[in-house]
Order: C-alpha cells, then sequence, then structure tokens
C-alpha cells in the first residue's frame, strides 16, 4: 500500500457528479483525441483509472486500455459503464502494481500522479510507468503548478474553485510540499458536505528528473490539452516523456 488516500464507496459513488464537468465534451474531446494520438493503435494503460472518465472513450476510439486503480469501489462504478473483457483493471497502487504486456502508451491525469505523497513514490510511479513501456512509447502526465505565487507571508491557503454549490480551497505546507484540497459542496438537499483529499505537489523540473531517474527523455510539455504553449503564467501543463 502507498501513501495514496483511499477513496471509499461513499466517494466513489458521488464521483462522477462531484466531477462532472471534467466529464463534459469539451474536457474530455480535446484529451482523448491527444491520447490517441500517442496511442496509435496501442495498447493504452492508464494508472489511477478510476471510474473511467478518459479510459472508457479512449477504449470507444477502438485502442485497447488497460487500467490500475487503487480503489476497488470506484472499480466498481467503472463496471457499470464497461465489462472487464472490453477494459480490463488491476486493483492495486500506482507506483508498484504492474500488469501483463508492454504499452505504446501509459497515462496519469487530473494531478493523479500527487496522490503519491512521497518523493520516493512518486520517483517509483516514473518507474512503473517505464516498466511498462514499449521501446519508443511514451508516458504523459496531466499536472497544475503549483500556485505558490498566490500566498502572500503568512497565508496558508489559496481557493481553486468558487461557485454556487462548491467552495474548494488548497491548504500547503511549504517545507515539505504536502497539501490538502479542501471541499464543501451543497447537495440538493441544501446541507453542506465537507471532504479532503491529501497530495505532495511536484514541479515540472522535479517531474523531469523523476524521469530522468527511471530512464525516459522529456518530448514535449504543453499547457493544455489543446496543445497551447507552456509558459511561466501557466497554471497547468501536459508532459510527454518518450521511452529510448
Amino acid at each position: 500500500m502507498t501513501s495514496s488516500d483511499l477513496w471509499d464507496e461513499a466517494t466513489a459513488q458521488r464521483y462522477d457528479d462531484d466531477a462532472a464537468d471534467m466529464f463534459g465534451p469539451q474536457v474530455l474531446g480535446p484529451t482523448v483525441d491527444f491520447l490517441a494520438r500517442l496511442a496509435g493503435a496501442g495498447p493504452a494503460l492508464e494508472l489511477a483509472i478510476g471510474t473511467g472518465r478518459v479510459g472508457v472513450p479512449l477504449a470507444e476510439r477502438g485502442i485497447p486500455v488497460t487500467g490500475i486503480e487503487l480503489s476497488a469501489p470506484m472499480v466498481a462504478r467503472l463496471r457499470q459503464k464497461v465489462d472487464e473483457a472490453t477494459l480490463p483493471v488491476t486493483v492495486g497502487d500506482m507506483a508498484t502494481t504492474t500488469v501483463p504486456g508492454y504499452f505504446t502508451l501509459v497515462y496519469l491525469v487530473f494531478n493523479t500522479i500527487g496522490n503519491l505523497r512521497t518523493q520516493q513514490e512518486q520517483v517509483e510511479c516514473f518507474r512503473n510507468a517505464a516498466r511498462h513501456l514499449r521501446s519508443g512509447g511514451r508516458f504523459v502526465i496531466e499536472l497544475w503548478v503549483p500556485p505558490l505565487r498566490r500566498f502572500p507571508p503568512g497565508q496558508a491557503g489559496v481557493p481553486f474553485d468558487i461557485t454556487a454549490r462548491h467552495l474548494g480551497f488548497d491548504t500547503y505546507d511549504l517545507a515539505t510540499q504536502q497539501g490538502t484540497s479542501h471541499h464543501y459542496t451543497t447537495g440538493d438537499d441544501g446541507l453542506i458536505r465537507y471532504g479532503a483529499s491529501n497530495f505532495r505537489y511536484i514541479w515540472p523540473a522535479e517531474c523531469d528528473l523523476m524521469a530522468q531517474l527511471a530512464g525516459l527523455e522529456l518530448e514535449e510539455r504543453v499547457a493544455g490539452w489543446d496543445r497551447s504553449p507552456f509558459t511561466s503564467d501557466s497554471e497547468s501543463h501536459i508532459s510527454v516523456w518518450c521511452k529510448p
């Protein structure tokens, strides 16, 4: 078991609704297009596949997809969408769990590598991706850039979402790169539900060093799935590393 939070049945049941914006075609379309181009004929492996938000539509493109997922309840939600023969999933962590075969693409989306809360585990995740890749295959990560420029001296938290139904903010320990996302969500019954998840943030340059330790080479870095340029002002990045 790694240091990742383990999402329970209640969280898994709410996940698709709570993350509804991420299931919209304006988000999923560019994401799947980007990954399908790199996967070619496949096969592809998704680490932390969750409920299949990306894996299911990628498989519908005709690309064989396999998943690894720590939370059995999340896999049960995925199984309501697609069967094991169509999209096989192994329950386990993204740093050490292996599956048979070699892949043209291994990918990890929606900031999920941060769920591994130690640097060593994150390095092992890169190594795990590399051991599953064919020569010439790619490892892709979607990750936010830590918004530390928003922090005045003495401030510990920063909001990331303020809507009528949801208030979210992150708190950070800058010495350890540990953080917690706090979510206050208003349900249909008017009651406010609190939830939290823990993470370790990573800088893009730190990702490149992890990739180097795993024998991977940086091929491309863009700001989003639409391939917009990555700059000093970018709040996220899509990074692609290749296995020689």
